[in-house]
């Protein structure tokens, strides 16, 4: 289930600085919230019980059909409709560590894991460590297996090359997830869409629960897409931002970044835990990280931190440092 994923902010009061999410924080969604201000009376009708409206725009904007285009609540109901519409499969591969939910919907669904598993689980670029694998080994998975899901979530947080919807669909064994609650920086409206042949997704839609996307959410996404709305203004700043971000925490003497290709990217800390050092961050500094020892492969020491204003950044690092220096001055 996806307790214990970030963002758990409702469970810390008082947070200032939230760097636990992975979605851009600083986009002006004034815009948007006037738009549903005015369209408040779509409450009073059901909703399209497919979003077929909205899926066509998808599809416009991405060059192919809208039989190759199925819209969700979100990548993680998504998920779980692939490992339900493809359980016979049986078994799976998931590229760890990574997103908790590829495993636990091929639990739910009965699939047993192995290296050669019929579904490949792959999240590019990956959560947590932002690493991007490239097109043509994304190709060479899908050679390896009779399923491939891609999740592609973070597509709009890096300059990486990565696989493309028209690319896809040509491939009866290559499935697509997309986020918009990450590329419009609206995690509350729970929208998301799945691209692949019409094959696949025509069995997608065979498991598809009618009013997935309520109507509120069906006019944002369809306002949002015509618009070609953006969250971030300056991506490539942004990630400029990020790389000043390690530096400052690779500074710190105990703390230890990996490399990333997204806004967000893993730390270590030693002599402590990243749970630890979470409570502090929170309860004496009003700020969020993400600890990232419940992933699978991972560590106690392992947390995950996502790039917010420089303001907020050097707040972060001068906090971890007062941490470290407490934590030393205690050692003696």
């Amino acid at each position: 289930m996806i307790e214990g994923h970030g963002d758990d902010l409702y469970k810390y009061p008082g947070i200032k600085m939230n760097f636990s999410s992975n979605i851009y924080n600083g986009t002006d969604l004034s815009a948007l919230q006037d738009f549903l201000c005015s369209r408040m009376e779509v409450m009073r009708s059901y909703p399209e019980p497919s979003a077929a409206s909205l899926e066509q725009m998808i599809a416009s904007d991405c060059g192919i059909s809208p039989d190759e285009v199925l819209v969700t609540s979100g990548a993680v109901d998504a998920i779980y409709l692939i490992a339900q519409t493809f359980r016979q499969m049986g078994s799976c591969r998931i590229m760890q560590p990574t997103f908790r939910e590829y495993e636990d919907a091929c639990r739910v669904f009965g699939f047993n894991e192995r290296e050669d598993g019929d579904l490949c689980w792959l999240c590019n670029p990956n959560n947590p460590t932002g690493h991007v694998l490239p097109v043509n080994e994304v190709l060479a998975l899908a050679d390896k297996h009779r399923l491939l899901v891609v999740d592609q979530s973070y597509e709009d947080y890096t300059l990486a090359r990565l696989l493309a919807p028209a690319d896809a669909v040509r491939r009866d064994n290559i499935i697509l997830l997309h986020s918009m609650t990450k590329r419009y920086a609206v995690p509350g409206l729970r929208l998301g869409y799945v691209t692949a042949s019409a094959p696949v997704i025509s069995r997608l839609r065979e498991q598809y629960r009618p009013w997935a996307i309520n109507a509120l959410s069906l006019e944002a996404g369809k306002w949002l897409v015509e618009r070609g709305a953006v969250a971030i203004p300056d991506l490539k700043a942004y990630l400029t931002e990020t790389k000043r971000l390690m530096l400052g925490l690779n500074a710190i003497e105990g703390i230890d970044t990996l490399e990333t290709q997204t806004n967000f990217f893993l730390c270590s800390i030693r002599h402590t835990t990243a749970s630890e050092l979470k409570e502090y961050l929170a309860h004496e500094h009003g700020i969020l990280i993400r600890d990232a020892s419940n992933f699978t492969g991972l560590t106690p020491h392992h947390f995950r931190i996502a790039t917010q204003s420089p303001q907020e950044n050097d707040a972060l690092v001068a906090s971890i440092r007062n941490y470290k220096l407490h934590e030393l001055n205690e050692w003696h």
